[in-house]
């Protein structure tokens, strides 16, 4: 015979609802999504002097669209990809097109 113990571990990893939750935070996640907006002439203007004064090792601070939501990233900067208009954040890939603002730390 089971002790109470031993049944409660039997019936603990039971999910009624399989999957509901992810379900659930994939919705809210969809939902909560924005479109890229536009940034005027002048603070592309201003992204691109401070862009190109960046160098590896620098802590930045860039406000921009990623995976469909406007955010702040901080982070040091870990490559500069000029041809393929791409800065690296910690490895974190970044399009200059997705950035509205950056600054240096």
């Amino acid at each position: 015979m089971l002790t109470r113990e031993e049944r409660a571990k039997l019936f603990a990893p039971f999910d009624a609802m399989k999957g509901l939750k992810e379900a659930l935070r994939d919705r809210e996640e969809r939902h909560s999504r924005v479109a890229r907006h536009e940034i005027s002439e002048e603070q592309a203007e201003e992204n691109s002097r401070v862009i190109l004064k960046l160098e590896r090792g620098m802590t930045v601070e860039v406000y921009c669209h990623h995976a469909f939501h406007d955010v702040i990233i901080r982070g040091r900067v870990t490559g500069l990809d000029l041809a393929r208009k791409m800065l690296s954040l910690d490895g974190e890939n970044i399009l200059f097109d997705d950035i509205y603002a950056v600054s240096i730390k």
